[in-house]
């Protein structure tokens, strides 16, 4: 299966991102609604991006095709997971934030600790672990059934009214870039946290 739109220049890819809203994702017995993603343009485009400065071994999956997933690892701990857009050698993906589990939630409870169930995928982070997905997921397509991640149309597009807009969380640049989306009224969406520079500590005695 292929999705013209999902090859769009890289400068389109917020539309992409607001697109994406109300698709599934599936991996080991478990399927997730996205409530919430996050858009992210190429080089020199976007301070934001991972893809910014150019293509390095770790963000290579980001210059293309399309529809293929791009993982990282945050923090030491946390890996999270992209969906690839733009044209091939355009670097643009979106970031999937939140969702809500639809199908397999026994599994999802026992993936995430038995977290209440609107947080069994609100956060990006959290969202890989209810899939059971790691860095194995890097680089296969989302959209041929061929990888571990399965990325499937909702039976209509969701409502523009019911999306909305907002600065992306938690990174340090761009900070005010209205290129989080996310559907109004969905207890899986994350909260807000605007990111904050860590203070070194003063080398001046005292």
């Amino acid at each position: 299966m292929t999705y013209p739109w999902l090859q769009a220049p890289a400068a389109q890819v917020a539309t992409t991102a607001r697109t994406l809203l109300g698709w599934t994702v599936s991996a080991n017995g478990v399927r997730i609604r996205l409530t919430e993603v996050e858009a992210y343009a190429g080089t020199g485009e976007d301070p934001a991006s991972h893809a910014h400065r150019g293509p390095t071994p770790r963000n290579e999956v980001m210059f293309g095709p399309a529809g293929h997933i791009y993982v990282y690892f945050v923090f030491g701990m946390h890996w999270c997971m992209n969906i690839v857009c733009g044209r091939e050698g355009e670097a643009a993906a979106v970031l999937l934030r939140a969702g809500a589990v639809t199908d397999g939630l026994e599994i999802a409870r026992e993936r995430r600790g038995n977290a209440p169930d609107r947080d069994l995928a609100r956060g990006p982070a959290r969202l890989v672990t209810a899939l059971g997905l790691g860095r194995d997921a890097n680089g296969t397509s989302a959209l041929d059934g061929s990888g571990p991640m399965l990325l499937t149309p909702p039976p209509a597009p969701v409502d523009p009214s019911l999306i909305a807009a907002g600065p992306r969380v938690g990174v340090a640049a761009a900070h005010d870039t209205p290129w989080r989306f996310w559907l109004v009224g969905e207890e899986s969406v994350s909260p807000y946290r605007r990111h904050v520079p860590r203070r070194r500590p003063s080398t001046l005695p005292v």
